[in-house]
């Protein structure tokens, strides 16, 4: 059975990182999108992860394009908008899919693992996030609509 730690994936600079990396650490993992009306949770996720980064936390974030074409740019586009907007200083990949037969690995694995309401597999828009604990268990996933700062008691606990 694979976990998370498996995986890999591509930074906006171009980079393959292992999820092994980050191995011990407490994430959370979200699809985001730069034109989006969960767009300004990127300064909720930077605050958890400024505040929270020295204890263990470290969020990685996935550019997707797949609900309403909200992540139109590439790479360098989206690194920029992040850091000019948003401060963003977590470690962000390049755009992937989430849902479909595109869908990056690591994405299928989190909606096995933790599926939606009703058991739904499927992410439903942007922003939807999973919080992974030190052992590489996903053990919460939170809607879109699901302020970065509501979860803060959740990771608490797993720091």
């Amino acid at each position: 059975m694979p976990s998370i730690y498996d995986f890999s994936a591509k930074t906006l600079q171009g980079k393959d990182v292992p999820l092994a990396d980050f191995r011990g650490q407490v994430l959370l993992i979200v699809n985001t999108a730069s034109k989006c009306g969960f767009t300004p949770q990127y300064e909720g996720l930077e605050h958890l992860y400024k505040e929270m980064h020295g204890q263990g936390l470290t969020v990685l974030g996935f550019p997707c394009n797949q609900f309403g074409k909200q992540e139109p740019g590439n790479a360098s586009e989206i690194g920029q908008f992040c850091m000019a907007n948003y401060g963003v200083s977590f470690p962000m990949f390049d755009k992937v899919d989430v849902n479909g037969a595109a869908a990056h690995p690591l994405f299928r694995y989190l909606k096995h693992e933790k599926p939606g309401v009703l058991g739904t597999e499927n992410i439903k828009w942007n922003f939807t996030k999973f919080l992974v604990d030190r052992a590489g268990k996903i053990v919460a996933r939170f809607a879109p609509a699901t302020k970065p700062q509501d979860i803060a008691p959740e990771i608490e606990k797993l720091l």
